[in-house]
């Protein structure tokens, strides 16, 4: 089930999944977890390091394979809100493969895109499924990061079904 609300400054996604409130946890903060899920299609992840802790570090890189080779895209942030297996907030930057902030339009983001946005994951029991409402405040709402985030978690859903 997906509700979408994009506001002018923040995408805003909420999904329930078949799976237990920690498993979903699990699937955002363990690297292992992660790189299975992460991305749009047609993306893997082959970088995903987390200092899960206030103030630990980011960085993750998705890779996409194209007729002209493989383009990587990489993003680094702080974590800056953790309230195990119910909250998650984390900056997010574009970054080079050493974590170094660059910018967006080096990325090829378009004008205006900001240098840092902010992810949070906010997650509820249900009864054995869980309720997850993700904002990334300070992404323009015509950016396509929503379509990106949806494609994201149809593989999170796929994923948790193995489980």
């Amino acid at each position: 089930m997906s509700n979408n609300t994009v506001y002018e400054d923040a995408v805003v996604i909420e999904r329930t999944f078949d799976a237990p409130q920690n498993l979903i946890w699990k699937m955002w903060t363990q690297p292992e977890h992660f790189k299975n899920w992460y991305g749009p299609q047609g993306f893997t992840v082959p970088v995903a390091d987390m200092d899960l802790r206030v103030g630990g570090k980011r960085l993750v890189c998705m890779e996409m394979q194209t007729p002209d080779g493989s383009m990587k895209m990489w993003t680094t942030g702080e974590y800056t809100d953790i309230v195990p297996i119910e909250r998650l907030s984390y900056t997010e930057s574009p970054a080079d493969e050493n974590g170094n902030v660059v910018s967006p339009s080096a990325m090829g983001m378009p004008e205006g895109y900001p240098a840092t946005t902010e992810v949070t994951v906010l997650l509820e029991e249900l009864g054995g499924r869980t309720k997850m409402v993700m904002t990334h405040a300070g992404v323009p709402a015509d950016s396509g990061a929503g379509g990106g985030w949806n494609q994201a978690f149809d593989k999170l859903a796929d994923l948790i079904a193995t489980f």
